[in-house]
């Protein structure tokens, strides 16, 4: 991930300001945080269902180990 100095972040402040105006700025600094906020949510909703997924999956892989050694235990016994 590119990394931002101090310089580039003033260039780019005002270069926001020429360009959008200082009335408008934070209207849309709001949006973009709003934006921001919402990917982020979206990000962590995804990778929370897919921690679950792979949880569900390890659950259902002992599962399944724990039936099969169940299975030679009682194939042993009937013999």
């Amino acid at each position: 991930m590119p990394q931002i100095g101090w310089s580039e972040l003033l260039v780019i402040a005002v270069i926001a300001i020429l360009v959008i105006g200082p009335k408008e700025l934070p209207i849309i600094m709001k949006k973009v945080g709003g934006w921001i906020r919402t990917v982020k949510n979206y990000t962590n909703q995804f990778q929370n269902s897919l921690e679950e997924m792979t949880d569900l999956d390890a659950d259902i892989h002992t599962e399944t180990k724990s039936k099969k050694k169940l299975a030679t235990k009682e194939k042993d016994l009937e013999t």
